[in-house]
């Protein structure tokens, strides 16, 4: 999945091409890709600066956070880069991120890894906290029954037993009085 950007001649260009999922089978990741991925952008050529705009679709899998159950996520993602060759990055000491700076990546030997960029869009989607639903209601902490699909009989309060001598002392006093 790389771009090879020899092949680029001209100061604007399109790409388009459709992975399939088994080109992320590898991936060991927090997702899993299960739909076909058309990916498509425009290419803007400077000299050795490229520029993509263009978007990635698919539907990911991924493990409700509460309940652990899979779930699809379906992924629109578009994104505008600027790609610069590794040896323009001279490391020129410190000074202020600018926001430019968080659009701008770097190739080696005249390729743009293209599934790395993919993988990229993939994470940026994610939700921090994934759900199946906002209402899941997640597994019960005593017996790991998938609250969503049945009730269990687990009592809920928890007592803490350090507190014990605590409340045996309210008690005492409420029956005193």
């Amino acid at each position: 999945m790389l771009l090879n950007l020899r092949k680029i001649r001209t100061a604007h260009e399109r790409y388009e091409k459709v992975y399939g999922p088994e080109a992320f089978a590898n991936d060991r990741d927090s997702f899993r890709v299960i739909e076909q991925v058309p990916l498509s952008f425009d290419i803007f050529k400077d000299k050795a600066q490229f520029r993509l705009v263009g978007g990635v679709q698919t539907t990911l899998e991924l493990s409700c956070s509460r309940c652990l159950e899979p779930f699809t996520l379906p992924l629109d993602a578009s994104f505008d880069l600027r790609y610069q060759p590794h040896a323009a990055n001279t490391g020129e000491g410190e000074r202020e991120i600018e926001a430019d700076d968080l659009t701008t990546a770097f190739y080696e030997d005249e390729t743009i890894d293209l599934g790395q960029l993919m993988r990229e869009q993939f994470y940026l989607a994610l939700p921090m906290k994934p759900l199946c639903r906002a209402d899941c209601r997640g597994l019960c902490p005593d017996c790991g029954t998938n609250l969503n699909r049945e009730t269990c009989g687990c009592k809920r309060e928890w007592e803490d037993p350090r507190l014990a001598v605590l409340e045996k002392l309210r008690n005492d006093k409420h029956k005193g009085s």
